[in-house]
């Protein structure tokens, strides 16, 4: 009798196991951008996740360069490099939610997700409103 209920809970453990995701990374890193050499740096900010505007080829080229394009323009002389673009995203550990993600190419701000894909991949969701949207791949860097 007891043999059978440790075969029964090693089986259900097993089957808990395989239905988990088949990695562990955690999104906290240093991730590649698609185009203009972008590399963004997510970090914990509390209990929510947050990002900043690491480099780019645009930076690289000017590391003063100023955030012009901001629809507020009391924000348009502070520079890009560093520049806090994700906030407020909840959840985990695959799914975040509820974010905000700042485009510094058009000043607009958007509501986003961020998916874990893989050790090395997420997709970032950012929408004026549903199904308005645009998704990118990045590539963990670190």
């Amino acid at each position: 009798m007891i043999r059978t209920a440790m075969i029964a809970a090693t089986a259900l453990a097993a089957s808990l196991a395989a239905s988990a995701p088949a990695f562990a990374a955690d999104v906290v890193g240093l991730w590649a951008t698609p185009g203009n050499g972008g590399q963004v740096e997510i970090a914990r900010c509390g209990n929510s996740l947050c990002g900043k505007l690491v480099t780019s080829n645009h930076i690289k080229e000017n590391p003063g360069l100023k955030d012009i394009k901001n629809k507020d323009e009391s924000q348009r002389s502070r520079t890009l490099k560093n520049l806090q673009m994700l906030y407020d995203f909840s959840g985990g550990p695959t799914k975040w939610t509820g974010g905000k993600v700042y485009n510094p190419e058009d000043g607009g701000v958007y509501a986003g997700t961020i998916e874990l894909v893989s050790n090395t991949e997420l997709k970032l969701k950012g929408c004026v409103v549903a199904p308005l949207c645009k998704t990118q791949k990045w590539t963990r860097i670190r």
